[in-house]
């Protein structure tokens, strides 16, 4: 079954019960009021002629205003009946009177103690002895304490039944008309709840074909449940179209980078090749030889240095390196950082200076520590020329701070979002430096200090230079080793 015919029959059920309970109640309420205001109407006559139609002094009975309130009351069929001590009809006096018209012996015990009785319906009419259903007020009259009459005032059913009935039909009529109401709003408010449902619906079927570009729009004046879901489901959509982006912008970089990789891995192969069938033709002269040598290792050495990167990277990513941290000089570490870097500073004509106390210490693994300082050094010659490049370091507040400051062609916002992230290239026109460019660098430096537990910032301006400022927490305070947040 639809979902659309099951809220309709579900709106129209709880309308159809709760109408059904109430016209049930109504009914009888109405009937139970109907039935009161008869024994309350028989009750007024029969305090008029307990008043008007007995003497209680000579024990006489006014006969003729009991036949004149008879007869005006004759449209409702009124009647009355007197009865004296014994239990026997005084009135009214004919002939015809049957003897079995005395009132039923338990219930001239109550009247003989004072109290009324109302019979609902009397199967026999007590004037004539005939079937017919009555209703009765039995009434008791006392003097001095001595019952003295019983005043009985009676009228058919079918005048209260009538009335019943005519409430009943023209309540059926009304439940007829509030059930096609009902019909008809439990329609419309199951057609809004599926209506909206749909529109999820709709959305979630453009989703499946690969559209993320959709937007869900259910509105309501109150946050139910599925303008909740609603929310949701377009923060899904969001979080959708973000990751979509990022495997896009993720493929053309690993593109790019293998596009990278394959050329500088494919430049240092020809030459190596090249060489290596010089010699084996005997095509370079032996004064030669020893520089194609010392050519080809360096060659190989840049292979393997690209190969190790690529390495360092997966077993940082994955969590396999085991940091193996230690408090020593940071100084001394720079120190050899510095003598490393001189020749390739030299080559820029860049200037290579330290600022740092003679004992700065860190708490750091200190092969990492020594990897994190010469990449970022390394970047900063790569991208200055004729310029200086400042490595500072001094202690700070339960951690050690150290800062790269260079002078070089700077980066510009967009590039500073970006270079954290594996294969980005900051400048890709410098794909073929002489110490390479992978373009992992910085993104191996980033997790291996989040690795120590530090923090790593870079502020850059275009034209003006780069400052990379880096932290590492002392022993009281950083982590046994923190996890790695991989990046983009």
């Amino acid at each position: 079954m639809k979902l659309l015919y099951q809220q309709m029959l579900a709106f129209f059920g709880v309308l159809l019960v709760a109408m059904a309970i109430i016209s049930v109640m109504f009914i009888r309420s109405t009937s139970n009021n109907v039935w009161q205001n008869s024994f309350d109407q028989l009750e007024q006559y029969t305090d008029v002629l307990t008043d008007r139609a007995v003497d209680r002094s000579t024990y006489l009975i006014d006969t003729q205003f009991i036949q004149h309130s008879e007869e005006i009351l004759k449209k409702q069929n009124v009647h009355f009946m007197i009865y004296d001590a014994d239990n026997t009809a005084r009135y009214p006096q004919f002939a015809g009177t049957p003897r079995g018209a005395a009132i039923a012996s338990k219930y001239w015990k109550q009247l003989k103690k004072g109290e009324s009785v109302a019979l609902p319906e009397l199967t026999t009419n007590p004037r004539n002895g005939k079937q017919q259903s009555m209703t009765i007020y039995y009434k008791p009259v006392f003097l001095s304490g001595k019952l003295l009459f019983v005043i009985a005032a009676f009228a058919p059913v079918d005048n209260i039944q009538t009335s019943i009935k005519k409430t009943e039909y023209n309540l059926f009529i009304a439940f007829l008309l509030s059930m096609l109401v009902a019909i008809v709003l439990s329609y419309l408010l199951a057609r809004y709840q599926v209506g909206r449902i749909n529109r999820l619906r709709q959305v979630t079927h453009q989703v499946a074909e690969g559209n993320y570009d959709v937007d869900v729009e259910i509105k309501s004046r109150s946050h139910d449940e599925i303008a909740g879901l609603a929310d949701d489901f377009q923060d899904m959509l969001g979080s959708l179209r973000d990751s979509q982006a990022e495997i896009h912008r993720q493929e053309e970089r690993r593109r790019q980078f293998m596009a990278d990789a394959a050329h500088e891995m494919r430049t240092p192969l020809t030459t190596i090749n090249g060489l290596l069938e010089g010699l084996a033709y005997d095509a370079i002269p032996e004064e030669s030889k020893g520089q194609s040598i010392e050519l080809m290792r360096n060659e190989t050495k840049r292979l393997i240095r690209l190969v190790n990167e690529n390495l360092d990277y997966e077993k940082i990513r994955t969590n396999q390196i085991l940091l193996k941290k230690q408090t020593f000089n940071a100084t001394e570490a720079l120190n050899d950082i510095m003598v490393q870097l001189k020749q390739k500073a030299a080559d820029a004509d860049d200037t290579l200076v330290l600022d740092a106390a003679a004992n700065v210490p860190v708490y750091a693994d200190r092969d990492r520590f020594v990897q994190i300082l010469f990449n970022i050094a390394q970047n900063a010659i790569q991208f200055t020329k004729g310029g200086t490049i400042t490595i500072s370091a001094k202690p700070g507040y339960h951690q050690t701070e150290l800062a790269v400051t260079d002078t070089g062609i700077g980066m510009t916002e967009d590039q500073v979002k970006n270079i954290w992230e594996r294969y980005y290239k900051a400048d890709p026109s410098r794909k073929n430096t002489k110490y390479g460019e992978s373009g992992l660098g910085l993104a191996i430096v980033h997790q291996l200090v989040t690795l120590h537990g530090g923090t790593i910032d870079v502020q850059s301006q275009k034209d003006e230079g780069t400052t990379f400022t880096l932290t590492f927490p002392d022993e009281e305070t950083a982590p046994q080793q923190a996890p790695i947040t991989h990046t983009k």
